[in-house]
């Protein structure tokens, strides 16, 4: 399984252009939509409803669910530009990301699935646990991020990324952090016997 370097560029420290990039936006979230010069069809404050659908002036319900903020804005566009608008200019900003949650399991005081908004580290997700036990082994944090052709996972070590020897990943929405080898190697072999052909694409944990 990936560690040091090979970790750090699976799972990269945020950049200043990371804030939800690649989010997709979900239920319960609050997007402000911007229509250049155009601020009557702009809103500051735009519900995502249940279904994944956001209302706007003129053009009605549009599905937001799903997409990243680049692919709504896209949509939008095309939808003004159908009628009413020549060329528009829309840009789409996660103001709330009220879907996006981090599970933090293993060796931490408070285990289970929290909110996060905005730009998360792992330093701060460990925080959202109370942070590890007394007898967790810092050496063995392991995240599991899925991606579209599988589940990928990386080893931090958390005593180099507090000393600063090591950069504080960035923790997306939907990762599982597990501190404690033995139980990350179990919640692999978990992993596997439900989907079998997931076993392919999943970074080994066993060396």
């Amino acid at each position: 399984m990936p560690s040091g370097k090979d970790a750090d560029a699976m799972f990269p420290a945020p950049s200043a252009d990371s804030q939800f990039a690649n989010y997709k936006i979900g239920p319960q979230d609050v997007l402000r939509v911007i229509v250049f010069q155009e601020k009557d069809l702009s809103s500051d404050e735009v519900p995502v409803d249940s279904s994944g659908q956001i209302v706007l002036p003129l053009i009605g319900s549009v599905q937001a669910g799903g997409k990243t903020s680049q692919e709504l804005a896209r949509d939008i566009g095309a939808k003004y530009n159908e009628r009413y608008l020549v060329d528009p200019q829309v840009s789409i900003v996660v103001v709330k990301a009220a879907s996006q949650k981090v599970t933090v399991e293993g060796a931490v005081d408070d285990p289970g699935i929290f909110e996060i908004g905005g730009t998360t580290t792992l330093l701060q997700a460990m925080a959202l646990a109370n942070g590890p036990t007394t007898t967790a082994k810092l050496s063995e944090i392991i995240v599991f991020r899925r991606h579209p052709d599988g589940v990928y996972a990386a080893r931090f070590d958390l005593s180099a990324i507090r000393g600063g020897l090591q950069p504080d990943p960035e923790i997306r929405g939907g990762d599982i952090v597990v501190v404690g080898n033995s139980f990350a190697k179990q919640l692999f072999r978990d992993f596997v016997k439900v989907s079998p052909l997931l076993a392919t694409v999943f970074m080994r944990i066993d060396n």
